[in-house]
């Protein structure tokens, strides 16, 4: 399957089906991150922007380049934020390399993947008056858990502690609420927007705006599938 890439103008294609490491490599090239200190939001969405297909993850929406994109996404961050009904909902793995960060008020994280002897990559952020009973819900989970002084969690106090701990590279990858919260909130320097070629009902926005946001066009790619590849940086 050719991936060609329209912006910027190079019209520039690769194979994925024919050597899946140049694939990877090239990929990685296009998505490495600009910046030493970025957020990046990485969503999903069908072309009526559902974030989720019909069984209500994103795995029936993916296809394409779409992994090989995340891979990479993902290899470029220190940490990965996400929601803890997305990791309900998706049965998160932990990702390879980067730390994954997951913002929640209950605790409750069942259908998170965690290989076995993997320690230090886990932190569960939560209100501060929520801390204990966070804890006793993720006990059984390798994860370090911290309080925030912002009751309401809000996005600009998560990236401020996860860069007090060396964590300057920062990918959200929602749910929608948590998209949405970070888009509202200007914290976001690139969006890394994939649009699957679906048709599927759209009761929520993948990213809930009550203003427009500034953006410019940083990549564009299609492939054959019918896929498109997105990154738009925030003016």
């Amino acid at each position: 399957m050719l991936v060609t890439e329209l912006a910027p103008r190079t019209l520039a294609a690769i194979d994925i089906d024919a050597d899946r490491d140049a694939a990877r490599a090239w990929i990685d090239q296009r998505y490495a991150s600009v910046s030493e200190s970025s957020v990046r939001l990485n969503m999903i969405a069908s072309i009526t922007g559902a974030a989720v297909g019909g069984d209500g993850t994103s795995e029936t929406l993916t296809g394409g380049a779409d992994r090989l994109i995340l891979g990479a996404i993902r290899a470029a961050a220190d940490a990965v934020v996400v929601g803890a009904q997305t990791v309900r909902a998706e049965g998160y793995l932990l990702p390879r390399s980067a730390v994954l960060a997951v913002v929640t008020r209950s605790g409750s994280l069942e259908g998170l993947r965690v290989p076995d002897g993997v320690r230090d990559r886990l932190l569960v952020l939560c209100p501060a008056s929520r801390t204990h009973d966070v804890q006793t819900a993720v006990a059984h989970l390798p994860a370090d858990v911290i309080g925030l002084r912002d009751e309401d969690l809000a996005p600009q106090a998560v990236v401020d502690v996860l860069r007090e701990r060396g964590l300057r590279r920062l990918v959200c990858e929602g749910g929608p609420s948590l998209a949405g919260q970070f888009a509202r909130a200007g914290v976001i320097d690139e969006y890394c927007v994939t649009i699957a070629p679906a048709l599927t009902p759209a009761d929520h926005p993948f990213i809930a705006l009550v203003e427009s946001a500034g953006t410019e066009i940083a990549g564009h790619l299609v492939d054959e599938a019918g896929f498109t590849y997105l990154r738009l940086r925030s003016r």
